[in-house]
C-alpha cells in the first residue's frame, strides 16, 4: 500500500463522503447520492467545521479519499470530569478494504487520544457489523456496553 494520509475533511470532499455513506446497506441511516439531499450534508458538514468539539476527517491515498471517520470529544463528570474520544462514521472505500485503511483510521484517533490525555477512546457499531465488531477487537477495543437509540426522525 502507497502512503496514506490522514487530514480533516474540507468541503471538496463532502460528494465522496456521502457516496461512501449511501452505499453502505448495513448502516440503516437513509444517505443518498440525490443530489436534492446535498444541502441538508452540507449544512451537517459546516456545523462540523465550526463545532470545537468535532472534527471529520478523510484518509487519502495518491489523492484519492479512501476513508472518512469522525472524532468528537466529550466530557463527563463521572470517571472525576475525564473527557473521551467518541468515533463515528468509519467508513472505508468498499473496494479498498482489507488493505489497513480502517486499522490506520483508527490509531490515528487512539494517537489524538493520548496526545490530549483523554481518558479513552469509544465507539458504537451496528450490531449487524459482526466483520467490524471483530476488527475492532484485533484493534484491543472491548465490548463494554449496550447501545440503545430512540429515533425522532
Amino acid at each position: 500500500m502507497t502512503e496514506l494520509s490522514i487530514r480533516q475533511a474540507g468541503e471538496e470532499d463532502l460528494a465522496t463522503i456521502i457516496g461512501f455513506f449511501a452505499a453502505d446497506e448495513l448502516g440503516g441511516h437513509g444517505d443518498t447520492s440525490d443530489p436534492q439531499a446535498f444541502p441538508e450534508y452540507l449544512a451537517a458538514f459546516r456545523r462540523i467545521a465550526t463545532s470545537d468539539s468535532q472534527t471529520l476527517y478523510v484518509a487519502e491515498r495518491d489523492g484519492e479519499v479512501v476513508g472518512t471517520f469522525q472524532t468528537m470529544i466529550t466530557t463527563t463528570l463521572s470517571g472525576r470530569g475525564s473527557s473521551s474520544m467518541i468515533v463515528e462514521a468509519v467508513q472505508t472505500r468498499p473496494d479498498c478494504r482489507g488493505q489497513g485503511i480502517g486499522a490506520a483510521m483508527i490509531r490515528f484517533c487512539l494517537e489524538q487520544a493520548r496526545e490530549r490525555g483523554l481518558a479513552q477512546v469509544q465507539l458504537t457499531s451496528n450490531a449487524a457489523r459482526l466483520d467490524a465488531h471483530r476488527f475492532y477487537e484485533r484493534l484491543g477495543f472491548k465490548k463494554s456496553h449496550f447501545g440503545f437509540k430512540f429515533k425522532l426522525k
